[in-house]
């Protein structure tokens, strides 16, 4: 790509520092704010999803109604995950690509910096529309997150605005994943090939293109739901020919590709710090984009597995078990060679080392669990128990929440300038990683025993398990507090980073310095130093 493009995309932004004051934040097109903007929305929506598992588990901390009535308690099981998915996880790898792709592969900025900044100011409105539904008459939504029909029709005002809110969320995500595409396949500095990309650039490029494919399929199911309740059609009502079951199945052609761009953009992280702190180049580099590509594509073909217990013709569930249990081949790949980049390597445990050897982990046991509910018959007993609720928990917190954590103790020192605390942040891991397995492990039993999700009371026989669940969970939730305050920490002041933060780490990111310049590469890199800097 031209020299000349590169600083015509730069001198739009001018050549000074930041400005000062609020409306630097508000009008911000700059690549390093915005991703700034998006990781603290993330965090705000995390411990506001948190508060809310806080509540489903000191309602279920003992037989009985305790604390909350059955329609509210509906309602957090609803909005948790919403707001968890598309407020915390999604938000969060949308600020860690504006961030690091353009440092990544030697770009001034992402490629459409208005429509970044306009895309971050959907969401805060977005999340504002969906809580508001506490507000109304009825509650806010209380049919689950993935808001079946017909229960989800017989919800009242909060509805058309927990619809309205999905819909903001969606144009945000397709617009900061059209912004991606267009940054890594323009502006990528000379010399840098698409297999000379980082992984973490890698992964998320193919996310986008999921993201891309899916949120309008969401968009649809949710529109339709709409026209049900008020326009008088009848997609998923029977009494007027429509079909329930036809929701689930746009639901969840939207839904399981969903579930990898949620941990796709991970698989990136683990795999920039791992050769990191093993100070080895990571094995089989090639092998992984391509497992990642094979991952995006088989997971358009597997969605009806959440399925298996409506009535498929026996062809359908044969062809999806067969399929769902295909989609681990890619990823075994991936945890081989994981291991085989850490084999007879130097290891040190820093914080973002501990963070992805126990996604590593406990990321595989919910992979195990997932092929436990690949097979057919065995997915009629654990359908709707607990047992789910512990394999996508055991996917999603230590897979997404704590890769993300890991990529913010990674990169934060090149952010802010300053070490953060490692005693704190090892002490923030191991909390994390002792509690969240007291919390999600018991679940399998309680599944197992036959618990059914998404009920706010149950008989004795499920007593003690839901107890020690509940004590991992406020244990877990406590334990987060560690984490804005060590960034706080930071951000104020600390031990001086150096430009190369780690001394086993490779990449563009590496070659600018602490903390990163609010322009960065007013030049692109030279190919010298991006063949030195690639990691393999």
């Amino acid at each position: 790509m031209a020299h000349t493009e590169h600083t015509a995309a730069h001198d739009d932004h001018g050549h000074h520092g930041p400005p000062t004051g609020l409306m630097r934040w508000i009008k911000t097109t700059n690549h390093k704010d915005i991703g700034t903007l998006y990781l603290i929305f993330a965090c705000v929506m995390f411990f506001a999803g948190g508060a809310m598992a806080m509540v489903i588990r000191a309602e279920l901390f003992k037989p009985g109604m305790q604390f909350v009535d059955p329609q509210f308690f509906n309602s957090m099981t609803t909005v948790h995950a919403l707001a968890m998915i598309f407020g915390a996880v999604m938000p969060a790898w949308v600020g860690l690509a504006n961030w690091m792709i353009p440092l990544q592969i030697g770009a001034p900025d992402m490629a459409l910096p208005r429509m970044n900044n306009f895309s971050f100011w959907i969401m805060p409105f977005a999340f504002t529309l969906l809580l508001i539904g506490f507000f109304t008459s009825s509650g806010a939504p209380a049919g689950g997150w993935t808001l079946y029909p017909p229960l989800v029709l017989q919800g009242g005002d909060s509805l058309p605005m927990a619809i309205f809110a999905i819909h903001l969320m969606g144009a945000s995500s397709i617009m900061g994943a059209i912004n991606v595409i267009v940054t890594i396949m323009n502006m990528r500095a000379p010399g840098m090939t698409l297999l000379r990309m980082p992984l973490f650039v890698w992964t998320w490029l193919i996310t986008a293109y999921l993201l891309i494919a899916v949120m309008p399929v969401l968009a649809g199911a949710v529109t339709m739901l709409l026209t049900d309740h008020y326009f008088g059609t009848s997609f998923f009502s029977a009494s007027g020919g429509g079909d329930p079951v036809m929701f689930q199945h746009i639901f969840w052609f939207f839904g399981h590709p969903e579930v990898y761009i949620l941990i796709l953009p991970a698989f990136g992280i683990v795999s920039e710090i791992i050769p990191t702190f093993a100070r080895k180049p990571l094995f089989g580099y090639e092998a992984m984009v391509y497992a990642s590509a094979s991952i995006a594509f088989l997971s358009f073909i597997v969605w009806a597995h959440h399925m298996f217990t409506v009535g498929m013709p026996l062809a359908g569930e044969m062809f999806f078990m067969l399929s769902t249990m295909l989609i681990a081949i890619p990823t075994g790949v991936k945890v081989f060679n994981w291991c085989a980049t850490m084999w007879k390597g130097s290891m040190t445990f820093e914080t973002p080392m501990l963070f992805a050897l126990a996604f590593l982990f406990l990321f595989t046991i919910g992979g195990f669990s997932g092929l436990m509910l690949a097979i057919t018959p065995a997915d009629f007993q654990y359908h709707d128990t607990y047992f789910v609720v512990a394999h996508f928990h055991y996917v999603l917190v230590p897979g997404a929440i704590f890769t993300i954590m890991a990529a913010v103790y990674y990169w934060l020192p090149k952010w802010t300038g300053n070490m953060y605390n490692e005693k704190l942040g090892k002490l923030h891991f191991w909390l994390s990683a002792i509690s969240v397995n007291v919390l999600f492990f018991p679940q399998h039993f309680l599944g197992l025993a036959g618990m059914p999700r998404r009920i706010p009371d149950y008989s004795t026989q499920f007593a003690d398990w839901n107890m020690v669940s509940s004590l991992g969970g406020f244990a877990f939730g406590l334990s987060q507090l560690l984490f804005p305050y060590i960034i706080w920490q930071c951000v104020r002041g600390g031990e001086k980073a150096t430009s190369r933060v780690w001394e086993g780490a490779h990449g563009l990111e590496w070659e600018v310095p602490s903390p990163a310049p609010y322009h960065t590469w007013d030049e692109a890199p030279s190919p010298s130093v991006i063949n030195t800097g690639a990691s393999h």
